[in-house]
């Protein structure tokens, strides 16, 4: 496939479109909507870390609504049953009142999907939406369902309420492209909610993509091309994690495990997806800096007195920027 610059060009400038029309509603959570969108482009999904009320759900949901796509929205429970997310077979009688089993979608089969405080479930629960979401299929009495394309989920977790809930396993929370953390609003971010969510003025979202257009955008983003210099400062980024092959101090004392293939394939995917949102075809070493902290903060567990020295794993990253690549042009 010979891709042009022009159609590099012409695709940011719809992202571009597609970002300015979410921005009309959803008030800052700029690196929220910025890895929403790089995740979707990279055909992954994504973990939302942020505290109630901070608009996770409408953020979602007017992603849906701009990329013209189905939203359906899974709220975890301790209670919930893997059929529940997936679907099942009922047994029905047809025309002639013979019996025969029919397949009831559940809401798993949407493009884009929430999964609210993932960690609510219990671990069968969550394996069913994470083999889903990494297999795009689902398995239902030996018949194989295959997903909606694009498929994207957004899942959701609360950092202050730990009682009763389910923390995913490492292994598991490997499987999310990037881990995006919401903050708490500014004093003027809170004041224009106030005045676009309380008063009379509805805001109209306009479709800025499609389906097949987004799928097309998917394809254009796997043809970014990446330098092998550049590729090399993506392995250098992902070995510096690993306690017993940096030099780091930091990372040697409080990290257990770095991040490993997979968050090397993610760092590039997420690269790709951010070069082509910015019309560039080629991946910079600032592209790889840049999406480095969301792509690799859920990739790092700390050790004992890590956890106990209260180690910030976003800083840890940031030594690790520091040190990869040094002497390169961005």
């Amino acid at each position: 496939m010979t891709v042009t610059a022009e159609q590099f060009t012409e695709m940011s400038l719809k992202l571009q479109q597609v970002r300015k029309e979410i921005g009309r509603f959803i008030v800052g959570q700029e690196e929220a909507v910025e890895f929403s969108l790089y995740a979707i482009l990279s055909d992954g999904h994504a973990l939302l870390e942020g505290l109630p009320g901070l608009g996770k759900t409408m953020l979602i949901r007017t992603i849906a609504e701009v990329l013209d796509l189905s939203f359906s929205r899974i709220q975890f429970t301790p209670d919930l049953m893997p059929s529940d997310i997936t679907g099942t077979s009922l047994i029905e009688r047809d025309a002639a009142g013979k019996q025969q089993f029919t397949f009831r979608e559940g809401p798993i089969f949407s493009q884009m999907v929430l999964a609210d405080e993932i960690n609510r479930a219990t671990p069968k629960t969550q394996s069913a939406l994470l083999e889903a979401m990494g297999e795009k299929t689902v398995t239902v009495l030996g018949d194989t369902k295959n997903m909606a394309r694009p498929f994207f989920v957004l899942a959701t977790q609360n950092p202050i309420e730990m009682e009763g809930t389910y923390p995913l396993p490492e292994a598991q929370m490997d499987r999310f492209l990037c881990k995006i953390k919401i903050p708490s609003p500014s004093r003027e971010e809170l004041a224009q909610i106030v005045r676009r969510t309380t008063g009379t003025e509805q805001i109209l979202l306009i479709k800025q993509m499609d389906a097949e257009e987004l799928i097309a955008a998917q394809q254009l983003a796997k043809e970014v091309l990446i330098a092998d210099d550049i590729l090399m400062v993506a392995v250098d980024i992902i070995q510096s994690t690993d306690p017993l092959q940096t030099e780091i101090e930091d990372i040697i004392r409080f990290v257990q495990y770095g991040s490993g293939p997979r968050g090397l394939q993610s760092l590039i995917r997420t690269a790709k997806a951010r070069a082509l949102a910015e019309g560039r075809y080629h991946v910079s070493i600032g592209d790889l800096k840049y999406v480095a902290k969301p792509v690799l903060r859920h990739r790092l567990l700390l050790n004992y007195e890590g956890e106990a020295e209260g180690a910030d794993i976003d800083l840890l990253i940031e030594q690790v920027l520091d040190a990869a690549g040094r002497g390169r042009n961005r």
